[in-house]
């Protein structure tokens, strides 16, 4: 007997009557994807897949993460065993995951994007390898982008890349708006001999201009940004541990450089007033050309030391920092406005013991008649699920603007990602519903109608300034 599969039901996630009614404008809205890790050399090249494994498994750490910790050997999760055995080995892993996110979200994946509403385990695991394998010889990037209504995508780019398959993909009839996100966490790794001056040659290769001096590092940078705004970027981002104040003088941050470009070791309140003078001038780069700046904050990378030598970053072995965050971000964001160069700003904290004291935060900085100027954004990376998302929402509910709140974003290397638009959508639309339900909101629907349509896309568009396609 095949099991029930909850996310098939029409009204999952949805309690109530005002929520499914709410539900079916989050429904309509297009998607506006505002910060991913989509390789835009996949969609200029309308990339398909060999088989599930390879656009399900491959590079997702999430689901590698809930491997390691079902007791799967690594041969099966980025060993060299078959696609088929990965496939197997994580459908065979599927009933221990009831209520991990990775449940829903692979569930949602296989119904919205294949139409297989079964649910996954050893029993049926032959049955959907099949099916989705046959499906997949239809299915590509731009195809999946396409059924999700994907209106605008931002991709994380690093300052040296080219920008190429973002040239070639405006250039086509792809109905989706791609644009580059300016994201230069290298520029502040002067404590990494190798990795600073690695980069600092792709900089000049990318500029054709020697960085022989600190203001040439920084004139060189400038021009990149330059280069990404008039390829359409209106954003950039940054992931950091926490911010670092007010930063230092620009003679401390030469001295820096210096230091750094000579190999020589660099004190860490030295490398504070550097990193803190460099997210001031890339503050002040965003303000001068009206962009939109996205904090990071809170992530505690690369834990495990024999397991990045065996598979390099991003691999399943970053968590949850417990980093000092309020005062070191308030000092920065006050030394932005004192200079009158404070941009838009959407900050994320991953730790969520920082929720209230960090959305209180947004508020010290609103104004210059701009809605939410400075965001309190989304839940991220271990706080997008229900639990997460729920927690952002009635943060920003009891400190903030709901009705400003910017949305959801995939933040995934995953084309699969785009249902985790309408896991949000359900979940934002049964909090409301809630309420109403309760006697906490007016029942005027048309009311809260509008606020779900602004908050599921339209507070995106107006406030990225990036277009989006049609869709």
């Amino acid at each position: 007997m095949r099991q029930k599969n909850p996310v098939t039901n029409p009204d999952f996630l949805l309690s109530n009557d005002a929520a499914k009614e709410l539900y079916t404008v989050a429904a309509e809205q297009p998607i506006y994807d505002y910060h991913c890790h989509l390789p835009p050399q996949e969609i200029a090249q309308d990339k398909q897949w060999e088989n599930l494994a390879d656009v399900w498994l491959a590079g997702d750490h999430y689901k590698w993460r809930a491997l390691r910790a079902a007791g799967v050997s690594e041969k099966y999760i980025t060993g060299n065993a078959t696609a088929y055995e990965k496939f197997l080995a994580f459908a065979e892993t599927m009933p221990r995951l009831l209520r991990n996110p990775l449940w829903h979200w692979s569930h949602l994946e296989l119904s919205r994007v294949f139409g297989i509403n079964e649910v996954l385990n050893t029993s049926s695991a032959q049955r959907i390898w099949d099916e989705a394998n046959t499906q997949l010889s239809k299915i590509s990037a731009r195809t999946l982008l396409k059924r999700f209504r994907v209106a605008a995508i931002g991709t994380t780019d690093d300052p040296c890349d080219s920008l190429a398959h973002h040239s070639q993909i405006a250039k086509s009839d792809l109905g989706t708006r791609v644009y580059p996100t300016f994201r230069p966490d290298k520029a502040l790794a002067a404590d990494d001999s190798e990795v600073f001056h690695t980069w600092i040659q792709r900089l000049e290769r990318s500029t054709g201009t020697p960085c022989q001096d600190f203001g040439s590092f920084l004139e060189a940078i400038a021009s990149r940004h330059s280069f990404f705004h008039d390829l359409g970027s209106r954003i950039s981002d940054h992931g950091l541990e926490q911010c670092f104040g007010r930063g230092g003088t620009r003679d401390q941050a030469a001295k820096v450089y210096d230091t750094a470009r000579r190999g020589e070791l660099i004190s860490d309140e030295a490398l504070q007033a550097y990193r803190g003078y460099m997210m001031v001038y890339f503050g002040e780069l965003d303000a001068k050309r009206k962009w939109t700046k996205q904090l990071h904050l809170g992530a505690l990378r690369n834990t495990n030391s024999r397991g990045g030598l065996q598979l390099g970053a991003d691999a399943g072995y970053d968590s949850i920092g417990d980093f000092q965050q309020v005062g070191l971000l308030v000092e920065y964001l006050d030394e932005l406005d004192k200079r009158e160069s404070l941009p838009k700003m959407v900050l994320y904290n991953l730790n969520p013991s920082d929720n209230y004291a960090i959305a209180a935060a947004c508020g010290n900085f609103q104004g210059d008649g701009i809605a939410g100027k400075i965001q309190y954004g989304s839940g991220w990376w271990f706080l997008d699920q229900l639990d997460g998302m729920r927690w952002q929402i009635n943060t920003l509910s009891q400190i903030g603007l709901l009705s400003n709140f910017v949305g959801m974003l995939t933040d995934s290397r995953s084309f699969l990602s785009y249902p985790r638009h309408e896991y949000f959508r359900r979940l934002l639309c049964n909090l409301l519903g809630n309420d109403i339900e309760q006697g906490l909101l007016p029942d005027d629907l048309s009311v809260m109608k509008n606020m779900i349509r602004c908050v599921s896309y339209q507070n995106a568009v107006n406030f990225f300034e990036m277009a989006p396609g049609e869709v």
